[in-house]
């Protein structure tokens, strides 16, 4: 006995289910469509510069192109999207200034580069200071977590730079000398906004840091 199949029947089943499935797979690619990493590092720019109260969530979906339900899905809420800006600031700039020290003929005269760029950032038609010490400014410790988060970057930045140190000075004199050139990162930061004091701020460099070799570099 042959069983009688209703071809009819079974495309019709075989739509509903294609149908649902179809549904299925559009959801799942509409979450994924963008790119997190992406979405992190245009977010880090617009808090950079624009600080976090004064960004709104339609701010971020201006910059980054995500409709509110897709950022409150993929983050959660502002101050965790903020979060993930400032930790990856934070990777950026120790990858930076590890890439720039490796890459110099000497430990000593790689800060001197490192140093040299950043007051040359300051002459950028947007420049904007450190994304940690705007951060550290602008909450406050009684405010949350991210200005614990700001200053834990900045402790970050200046391990790295105690690292380097202590391998060319020794433990003690690379921890002083660590905090020193830390003292004149946040001082570059900040006099830097006056664009007219690049050729002041590096003669102030080699007044404050006289123990690097500037007799090496192209001022």
């Amino acid at each position: 006995m042959f069983k009688i199949i209703d071809i009819k029947k079974d495309v019709k089943i075989f739509e509903r289910l294609f149908k649902k499935r179809k549904k299925y797979y559009i959801s799942s690619m509409a979450k994924q469509k963008f790119d997190r990493e992406v979405v992190i590092e245009q977010s880090e720019h617009l808090f950079w510069h624009q600080g976090y109260r004064s960004c709104s969530i339609q701010d971020i979906v201006k910059a980054t192109g995500l409709k509110p339900g897709s950022i409150y899905n993929s983050f959660g809420n502002k101050e965790t999207l903020y979060g993930e800006a400032l930790e990856r600031y934070t990777m950026t700039r120790v990858e930076l200034i590890r890439n720039l020290i490796d890459g110099a003929p000497s430990i000593p005269e790689g800060f001197c580069r490192f140093l040299q760029d950043l007051v040359s950032q300051t002459a950028e038609k947007d420049y904007s200071s450190c994304f940690l010490i705007k951060t550290q400014f602008e909450i406050s410790s009684g405010q949350g977590s991210l200005h614990n988060q700001a200053v834990s970057g900045l402790e970050k930045v200046e391990e790295v730079i105690r690292e380097y140190l202590s391998r060319e000075y020794g433990d003690k004199l690379g921890r002083i000398r660590a905090t020193s050139v830390m003292l004149h990162i946040n001082g570059i930061r900040v006099y830097g906004y006056r664009k007219s004091g690049g050729e002041k701020m590096l003669l102030a460099l080699q007044e404050g840091l006289s123990w690097l070799p500037w007799d090496k570099q192209e001022i």
